[in-house]
């Protein structure tokens, strides 16, 4: 999605910024970031495309940037209350970065779901950790409390001019790397690193065009360019944990409106690739969070040509239980990876007939399972180089009488299906009950099975359950219920009581095919 912002013409809040950012004080504990020319993704999206390197930062995160600033300036007795900050990991290390070389004692409430290895880089760091809630806007309140009854001086992830002016920083630099860029692609999270940035090089090029990139499920900019106003998003994913914010920071949409020419937004697949070309360019292994830019620079430039852009890569902090993850989705990103269900004959050469049809396609996978003496569903993986050879097999595949469904963006194939193919419901033989599917999410964290479980209780029978961990703080379920009530609402309204918000599929056309 992307979406215009009508600016003020004014800049009555970014104004402020120019100073604060010129005297912004970044680097007792940061480094003046290179700018790298992609050569490979030049090539690739036909423009001069460039990354900003914050992924080289002493943190691997632009973040200890707006951090040191704001406990820099502090007054001596704020400074000597002691310091707490929320964060799920890269604000964590920058707050505890700046306690460590100003002397100061440091305290960071993090969820539980935060990745250890953002855990262990905090605790080296030499803070005390509380760990509290199952992401950041329950960090915060918490900190917040704690902030109040220890008097700790608190200090905020994004939402404060001084740690806008730190990032801003970052747009400094660029104006002064001597390439004259067309845009800028800069990622969003509370909007902090947007807000400085923008302010900054706004008000001196005005020529260059600032492209805010959020993921999709975390959109709390775009929602509130909107419905213009801030809104509090109900539910926020995690697998780009850097920029999982539920809601934009006040002083940073206040700068965004006057200086940000356009929002875009990404899904997790386009990160997956983004995280993929970072690294064939740089050979650095970027999480999630620090490619969004590029993933929204990529959307971007499709009707772009000879253009010079760049991209922030704002992190490097992976949690290297991602990667497989992230590998896998990486081609779908691409549109390189496509995912058909096919059906044929259940006999002797069927398989074979079928492989000639594929040729020399490279195959990623195939699914299959007997389910009855007529017919069978293949899930079939293919990599291809270009839409056009998958119409080609489209269309082959039409020649020769075969049905199919294309699963490329059916999320349940994605997620849970190609791990599991091969069981079937024996409900029909039961007049009394139906399978009811339902997709849904777990807090990574002990014993949350076990919670569902004993919310969920005896009185439904569970027909099917998988369960896979992407490396995040959530991870996908796929649970198949037998539902003996003709009131389909008691079933969800049971569910909604046991802590996990679920949605149901029992129409989707995957678990039709291959599980119903």
């Amino acid at each position: 999605m992307r979406l215009k912002i009508k600016k003020t013409g004014t800049y009555k809040y970014s104004k402020k910024y120019l100073k604060l950012i010129k005297d912004a004080s970044v680097y007792d504990v940061a480094i003046d970031s290179p700018t790298t020319h992609a050569p490979n993704l030049s090539i690739k999206e036909k423009n001069n495309i460039y990354l900003k390197r914050e992924d080289l930062q002493p943190i691997f995160s632009f973040k200890n940037r707006g951090a040191y600033n704001k406990i820099f300036n502090l007054s001596e007795k704020k400074k000597s209350l002691g310091i707490i900050a929320a964060s799920a990991g890269n604000h964590a290390q920058g707050v505890a970065l700046a306690c460590k070389h100003l002397g100061l004692n440091c305290n960071i409430v993090m969820p539980v779901t935060a990745p250890e290895n953002k855990l262990n880089a905090v605790k080296r760091l030499g803070a005390k950790i509380t760990l509290f809630g199952e992401n950041l806007a329950h960090a915060l309140t918490k900190a917040k409390e704690i902030s109040e009854r220890h008097k700790y001086t608190f200090v905020h992830p994004f939402d404060d001019k001084y740690t806008i002016a730190g990032q801003g920083t970052v747009g400094k630099e660029i104006l002064t790397d001597g390439i004259n860029y067309d845009f800028i692609f800069v990622p969003v999270g509370g909007g902090g690193l947007l807000a400085g940035v923008s302010a900054w090089v706004r008000q001196n090029k005005k020529k260059i065009k600032i492209i805010g990139v959020e993921v999709d499920d975390s959109a709390c900019l775009t929602e509130a360019l909107k419905s213009n106003k801030r809104v509090t998003l109900e539910k926020v994913g995690l697998f780009a944990d850097g920029v999982a914010v539920s809601q934009v920071g006040k002083n940073n949409l206040d700068v965004i409106k006057e200086c940000v020419d356009e929002v875009i937004t990404v899904n997790i697949d386009e990160v997956c690739a983004a995280v993929k070309d970072i690294f064939e360019d740089t050979r650095i292994l970027s999480e999630p969070s620090g490619a969004v830019a590029l993933a929204g620079l990529k959307i971007f430039s499709k009707k772009l040509k000879n253009k010079n852009l760049l991209a922030i890569s704002s992190g490097a902090n992976v949690n290297f239980q991602k990667l497989g993850y992230i590998v896998e989705r990486s081609e779908l990103g691409e549109n390189r990876e496509k995912i058909l269900s096919i059906k044929i004959p259940e006999s002797p050469g069927s398989f074979l007939k079928l492989a000639k049809i594929f040729g020399k396609l490279s195959i990623s996978e195939f699914n299959y399972r007997k389910s009855s003496d007529v017919d069978a569903f293949v899930l079939v993986g293919i990599r291809t180089t270009s839409e056009e050879n998958f119409n080609k097999l489209k269309n082959k595949l039409k020649k020769f009488k075969y049905k199919f469904s294309d699963y490329t963006e059916n999320k349940i194939s994605n997620d849970h299906l190609r791990h599991m193919v091969g069981g079937r419901s024996n409900t029909s033989n039961n007049t009394k009950s139906v399978e009811r599917i339902f997709n849904g999410e777990f807090p990574e964290k002990p014993g949350a099975l076990l919670d569902f479980l004993s919310n969920f209780g005896q009185k439904w029978n569970i027909s099917l359950f998988h369960y896979r961990n992407i490396g995040s703080a959530y991870g996908n379920i796929l649970i198949g219920i037998e539902d003996q009530n003709k009131n389909k609402n008691i079933l969800i309204n049971h569910l909604n009581k046991c802590g996990t918000l679920f949605k149901e599929e029992t129409n989707n056309k995957a678990y039709l095919d291959f599980l119903k």
